[in-house]
């Protein structure tokens, strides 16, 4: 939809994954009456002028109308970059978001939007961990990691558009694009996420997005 008086906005809605875990693409489960990345589509489509789709190489698009759609590369950057090619040159934020986390709502879109329109060069969702964290090699605990000051990053992010295409020069890798504006000197400001906004990420996920779906449909 049009944003009177504001910036143009664009979402890529990255759905090129191959499904290793699963065994299968999961941004094409159907959860619900729908399919993860169809979730994922249409709160990006109520929030954003332009919506690019990012699909597995020779998968065609047959879910809502959206801008346009492309096919992936290998990595997950690549994917992103893909996308970005398709957005207009006038898009002046640019969100990205998983498909496999089909939870997401219109309003997190427009709060992390929101934050980059008013002046940060990005605007990241964020969980607290309340789990303890501790890192192993091979079957053996090494450390108990403090907890402390660390948060859980989600999807949607968003970013100004000149910030993220500068941090992708170069073809550079992360696993999530806010780690590139990062790397590139950017200010990123985190939001308060939501605990809702699960990623799938097995099949035991699946039954969890179901029975939230459920609740909100009820």
């Amino acid at each position: 939809m049009e944003r009177t008086a504001r910036e143009r906005t664009g979402a890529i809605v990255v759905a090129a994954g191959r499904g290793e875990r699963l065994g299968s693409p999961k941004q094409f489960l159907v959860v619900g009456s729908s399919r993860l990345v169809d979730h994922a589509v249409a709160a990006a489509s109520a929030t954003c002028d332009e919506v690019v789709v990012v699909l597995p190489a020779n998968q065609g698009w047959d879910g809502a109308a959206v801008t346009s759609c492309v096919a992936g590369g290998k990595t997950r950057a690549e994917s992103v970059r893909a996308g970005l090619a398709a957005l207009s040159a006038d898009v002046e934020i640019i969100v990205v978001h998983d498909a496999a986390r089909p939870l997401a709502t219109p309003e997190l879109f427009s709060l992390v939007i929101d934050v980059v329109h008013s002046g940060a060069d990005a605007a990241v969702p964020v969980v607290l961990i309340t789990d303890t964290i501790k890192r192993v090699q091979s079957d053996r605990v090494v450390e108990t990691v403090d907890r402390s000051g660390l948060v859980a990053a989600q999807t949607p992010q968003a970013f100004r558009s000149s910030v993220l295409r500068a941090a992708h020069e170069n073809s550079p890798e992360a696993t999530d694009d806010a780690a590139l504006v990062e790397a590139a000197g950017g200010r990123v400001v985190v939001v308060t996420g939501d605990a809702r906004n699960l990623k799938v990420t097995t099949l035991a996920d699946v039954a969890i997005i179901e029975a939230l779906l459920g609740e909100v449909s009820r």
